[in-house]
């Protein structure tokens, strides 16, 4: 099987070409168009050139939103707003003339660690993706729970303390964003982490906090879901010491709940640029399967 993958983000658009032996290839990218009409110029332009290489039998999206896969709807909102709430799935089709399947991004990146990345050795996993807010996806049975109504892995808007959610709290992007508001200050990530290694007491306690938010986050799902591992994803899962730091958060929460023996595992995710293109892929196959193609 060869597939068009197809990466759709705020920004840009990545696209490539899969099939089983050789994993993605022949990988190009263009900004993210403004309209509808100048989306599906670029994406039948690019199936056209992709054709040309070798042929394809099927399109596989990774897409923002809530995807409904029974209704080819993409519900919810996104940096890409003109994707959402129509029968887009049968759009596509119609001008591609070839099956398409899309799933969720986080969904995406989940069904590629679960694959062929961190969580290949596991049937059931939570993949945790840090970056703006909190974003997620729950793999049960090596695939994506959705849910009821499309809420599954969603876990930014999960509580935290009385009035915060876990988004709010749980990103290094936001944790320097209140840095920078308390102090004045003009820092990214790299700077806030920079500045507490070398002793900065805020920017030390800024971090933490972040780090016991997910910790716990980490914690509550074990003992809820109780999968087998958690793979963290996102930008700042690139950092060499956030495995560390957040095993050290986890100690702590652990301490606080004596009668909780089992610990969480805890993975840094294993694909980074290609993630969500590899995972179109892995859920085309499987949606095909499901629906007895």
């Amino acid at each position: 099987m060869s597939l068009a993958v197809i990466d759709i983000g705020g920004t840009s658009i990545k696209f490539g070409q899969y099939d089983s032996v050789t994993g993605v290839s022949f990988r190009t990218n263009a900004s993210t168009p403004k309209t509808l009409p100048e989306f599906y110029k670029l994406l039948q332009k690019k199936i056209v050139q992709l054709r040309a290489v070798g042929d394809i039998t099927g399109v596989a999206i990774s897409s923002p939103g809530m995807v409904d896969q029974i209704t080819g709807i993409i519900r919810g909102a996104s940096a890409v707003p003109y994707i959402h709430n129509f029968p887009i799935v049968a759009e596509l089709n119609n001008r591609f003339e070839l099956p398409v399947a899309i799933e969720n991004d986080a969904n995406c990146a989940a069904l590629a660690e679960v694959h062929a990345g961190a969580a290949r050795d596991v049937r059931d996993a939570v993949f945790i993706v840090l970056g703006t807010g909190v974003g997620g996806a729950v793999v049960l049975n090596r695939q994506v729970r959705h849910g009821q109504h499309l809420l599954g892995g969603e876990l930014g808007y999960m509580l935290h303390g009385e009035a915060d959610t876990v988004s709010h709290l749980g990103t290094v992007v936001n944790a320097v964003a209140r840095y920078n508001r308390i102090n004045g200050t003009k820092l990214d990530g790299k700077g806030l982490y920079e500045l507490a290694q070398h002793g900065n007491v805020s920017a030390k306690k800024a971090i933490q906090d972040m780090l016991d938010v997910v910790a716990t986050t980490i914690f509550n799902l074990q003992y809820s879901l109780d999968p087998e591992c958690f793979i963290i994803g996102g930008g700042v899962s690139q950092n060499p010491a956030l495995l560390t730091d957040l095993e050290q958060a986890l100690d702590s929460v652990m301490a606080h709940v004596g009668i909780a023996p089992l610990r969480p595992q805890i993975r840094i995710a294993s694909f980074q640029a290609d993630a969500n293109l590899y995972g179109a892929a892995i859920n085309f196959e499987q949606f095909s399967l499901r629906n007895g193609d």
